[in-house]
């Protein structure tokens, strides 16, 4: 399956991290599918950039974002607000 999650970057104590389109079989800082975005958590605020076209096309054909990755698009506006499914 696959997941947009968060790569980790940067060095020892100041980190960078990017957010891809990977497998998600793939070790975290491992090979990726595509760059879809960046989160940089040392400005204040913290700074979250998306290719938008790139999101909407991953979540079209499925990918699942991890929950921290999904909190950064609500944000962003480009994911809608979950309502509880009933399984």
């Amino acid at each position: 399956m696959v997941k947009l999650r968060s790569q980790r970057f940067g060095s020892k104590k100041s980190p960078f991290y990017r957010i891809v389109a990977t497998d998600s079989r793939n070790p975290r800082d491992g090979r990726f599918i595509e760059v879809v975005g960046t989160y940089n958590p040392l400005t204040n605020p913290a700074t979250v950039n998306f290719d938008v076209e790139k999101v909407q096309k991953w979540l079209a054909v499925g990918a699942k974002p991890t929950d921290t990755v999904k909190s950064f698009l609500k944000q962003q506006g480009l994911l809608a607000a979950d309502k509880k499914e009933s399984k």
